[in-house]
């Protein structure tokens, strides 16, 4: 597997902020982080704290541009990218090997690394087209779901089969289906990402656009179906919006590859939960990557490095067997 491209990397001089006495045996000199696509939350997000770690951690890393939760589980767990980004429902059927990327493969050597933030699922169409509910959406319409085994190309698709929706399915990355949508190439984009979602608020700025929200019997069936909690999208995450709009999301969380050094994800994770308005800073999605929502991984392994710093620094109760290794 080869990534579709690079984000340049951040190399970072000596003398970084983690302390001195920490045992740094094993640990690497660079490390990636596996994103998704330019234009979405994972891009954003995942390259933000990756330099983020790199300036403090006194390392050469940053973001990779991936084709999101799916690749990224494969990526991680054979150790072509330290760490990765995704989401549990792509991390429950990678471990149970269904990833479509490699069937058959138990992808075992993924750990969860911290919790990162909620993934809602949002149908975005131009105003212009008169579609404003999901019932609105008319039969064959062109619909966008986002990068070819992302979370939102495996869920959606299924999604919008349970509520009735007839559609040609399209896949690209963020940047250019909102491109497409806005030059009528497509009639609805569907994405799974954090809000807000950088290629929806560029699109808001060019264009009028609805931000459709389920209703409740949509959002009812949506949550007997599939492994999703509820959500409302704030009214203030985007202009377009003028009271929050019902949606589900699905948690993601940070991974890292089991072998990695214990010393060494744990002064990532500290790096990255111990700051939260920097990480913030980077964008408002990690608002929920905060230390008390350890508890929203039902799914994945934890790498012992992460959680020691859980125990030692949220109280977290994680169950030895839990815990890669034991």
């Amino acid at each position: 597997m080869k990534f579709t491209a690079i984000l340049a990397a951040s190399t970072i001089l000596a003398g970084a902020a983690v302390a001195q006495d920490v045992d740094k045996t094993g640990w690497p000199s660079s490390f990636t982080v596996g994103t998704a696509s330019q234009g979405g939350t994972y891009f954003a997000y995942g390259s933000g704290w990756a330099n983020l770690v790199a300036k403090e951690l006194g390392l050469t890393g940053g973001g990779e541009v991936t084709g999101g939760p799916m690749q990224n589980m494969a990526l991680v767990h054979t150790g072509e990218a330290a760490f990765g980004m995704t989401t549990m429902g792509p991390a429950a059927e990678s471990l149970a090997g269904t990833n479509p990327i490699a069937p058959g493969l138990e992808m075992t050597q993924a750990c969860a690394m911290f919790p990162m933030y909620q993934t809602p699922f949002s149908v975005t169409a131009l105003a212009s087209s008169g579609i404003e509910t999901v019932a609105d959406i008319p039969a064959g319409a062109k619909i966008g779901f986002g990068p070819a085994g992302s979370t939102s190309d495996t869920y959606f698709p299924r999604m919008m089969d349970t509520l009735g929706v007839q559609y040609e399915r399209r896949n690209g990355g963020w940047t250019d289906l909102g491109g497409q949508l806005q030059d009528g190439l497509l009639d609805v984009i569907a994405f799974a990402a954090g809000v807000p979602v950088p290629a929806v608020s560029q699109l808001e700025v060019q264009t009028d656009v609805n931000i459709i929200e389920f209703t409740e019997e949509e959002q009812a069936k949506l949550l007997e179906e599939f492994p999703v909690s509820e959500f409302a999208i704030k009214a203030s995450t985007y202009t377009t919006l003028e009271a929050d709009a019902r949606s589900v999301s699905m948690w993601n969380f940070s991974i890292a590859n089991c072998d990695l050094p214990e010393s060494f994800v744990k002064a990532a994770v500290d790096v990255v939960m111990s700051d939260n308005e920097r990480m913030t800073g980077i964008h408002k999605a990690a608002a929920s990557t905060l230390p008390e929502n350890w508890d929203k991984n039902k799914v994945l392994k934890w790498h012992p490095g992460a959680a020691a710093w859980f125990k030692e620094n949220a109280n977290a109760d994680i169950p030895d067997d839990m815990i890669y290794g034991n």
